[in-house]
């Protein structure tokens, strides 16, 4: 998983990356290729 300031260019990586919140943080989760994840903060 990256740690960036920033996901709006991790969010354009893949198709299938969406944007969550969960427990205050903002993730870029992706169903189908796990390997692009990434976190701000």
């Amino acid at each position: 998983m990256k740690v960036r300031n920033s996901l709006r260019s991790l969010k354009q990586r893949h198709r299938d990356c969406r944007v969550v919140r969960r427990k205050g943080r903002v993730y870029v989760i992706n169903k189908t290729q796990r390997k692009f994840k990434a976190r701000q903060g």
